[in-house]
């Protein structure tokens, strides 16, 4: 008789607030019962040499208890960057005994664990293991987005469920949807506690870390993903400060990306000292959640992190946003995996100006549109939506949140201003267009013929 082998679980996270999911989602019972547990750190920062990983992170220890052994995917590839290497295609046997051997795996039947399937490190690690059935954990707003790329089937056909925390109560992620992948939503209660153990375990930082109740600003450090340059970044946080100082704030905690550049907080302080204001800029590489807990921030201002979800709905802090409008503009190419966070945080933040609305009425429509718009060939069946809401939404509205060029791309509604939308079906139109093709194309030939020795 046969015997069943051992069945090991293998979790990816890059990030502590990814790890911090992964551990709610295993007090909350929501991953089968396993032989071994082992947490796969990949540190995929530019220079990981030179930036600490997140088993380094504080409070970390009390993530650690939950596996039973941590591993460094760094040190398994190296001298490879985790963002860039994958396996070739006949390789991947040797990696996966290597591997075996590496990990003490033996025979064990492999699970995987995974974020950001569509990228390296995690669609490595799915490449070295064939075999394994894989899950997928979201650590942010990008799980409410397309799968920005057509994925490989069998990579795609292995994801069993896509498990997630609730930060837009009703709306159902579109990752991994075109394999009909299952959403699960990771209790934001546990999630909190998860939270909590950080903020225990993590030194007291002292009058340092800034006053309670001081309105709080995040960083993001944009220009890193060239959606901004550092001079407009500056700006930005500069923004943020004159805009929470309007609210009445007088003491201000700055939070800064960990890898953002030291001198950013430089221009922070002098405008802080200009407007007469409290500035405290945290040096501490904690979670903002974290800082949450410790500081109970009267308001909480970002452009567009996760962060301001995670404020409001498990925290109850207000929030409030900025440079939205500027990034919506941006963002290029339009399917950059960055435009549907930048929406959500749009659409239902408020403005820290008071210059736009937010509640969006629609918000289901408004993600099936921008959605089909940055990946129709991965999600033809959002089309009937995203022209439902289109046909039905005000032209400034489109203008904000879709290119003209992209719904020009698409035939979809609103490429062209409503009192000529009947020009595109109209048959004259379409014959004067046939026949200006059919000139353009022999006038081309005629130059052709007229350079030809």
């Amino acid at each position: 008789m046969a015997t069943a082998h051992p069945r090991t679980q293998i979790f990816l996270a890059s990030t502590l607030y990814g790890a911090a999911t992964l551990a709610a989602a295993l007090d909350a019972g929501l991953f089968a019962p396993a032989g071994r547990r082992l947490l796969l750190v990949a540190n995929t920062a530019a220079v990981p040499e030179t930036t600490p990983a997140l088993d380094e992170a504080p409070g970390f220890e009390r993530l650690r208890g939950r596996f039973d052994g941590v591993l460094s995917w760094n040190e398994t590839i190296s001298p490879f960057h985790p963002s860039g290497w994958a396996p070739r295609p006949d390789d991947a046997p040797l990696w996966e005994r290597h591997l075996r051997l590496l990990w003490g795996l033996g025979t064990d039947e492999v699970e995987i664990v995974l974020e950001s399937i569509q990228v390296s490190p995690a669609l490595a690690l799915a490449q070295v293991f064939p075999d394994a059935p894989l899950e997928v954990y979201a650590d942010g707003l990008m799980s409410y987005g397309p799968t920005r790329s057509k994925l490989d089937p069998l990579i795609g056909t292995r994801v069993r469920r896509l498990l997630h925390l609730d930060l837009v109560p009703g709306l159902r992620p579109l990752l991994l949807a075109e394999f009909g992948v299952e959403a699960e939503i990771v209790p934001g209660e546990v999630f909190t506690k998860v939270l909590a153990e950080l903020a225990a375990a993590t030194p007291e930082p002292g009058p340092a870390a800034g006053p309670e109740g001081a309105a709080l600003l995040l960083g993001q450090y944009l220009s890193a993903l060239g959606i901004l340059t550092p001079e407009e970044e500056e700006r930005l946080h500069v923004r943020m400060l004159r805009g929470a100082v309007r609210r009445g704030h007088r003491a201000v905690v700055f939070k800064p990306h960990p890898t953002a550049p030291a001198r950013w907080s430089r221009l922070l302080e002098e405008e802080a000292e200009r407007l007469g204001t409290e500035l405290t800029v945290l040096e501490t590489g904690e979670l903002a959640e974290v800082v949450y807990q410790r500081l109970r921030p009267a308001l909480v201002v970002a452009c567009f992190s996760t962060a301001l979800f995670t404020a409001r709905a498990f925290y109850g802090l207000p929030v409030t946003r900025t440079g939205t409008e500027l990034l919506l503009e941006r963002l290029a190419p339009y399917q950059n995996s960055n435009r549907v966070p930048v929406t959500l945080v749009d659409a239902l933040v408020p403005d820290l100006d008071g210059a736009g609305t937010a509640g969006e009425t629609d918000l289901e429509g408004l993600l099936a549109a921008v959605g089909y718009a940055m990946q129709p060939q991965v999600n033809p069946g959002l089309r009937p939506a995203a022209e439902r809401y289109l046909a039905s939404c005000p032209t400034a509205r489109i203008r904000r949140y879709f290119k003209r060029r992209r719904l020009t791309a698409l035939a979809l509604p609103g490429a062209v201003p409503s009192q000529l939308a009947f020009l595109p079906r109209n048959p004259a139109v379409r014959r004067m267009a046939r026949r200006a093709r059919a000139v353009r194309r022999r006038l081309a030939k005629r130059a052709v013929r007229a350079v030809a020795p």
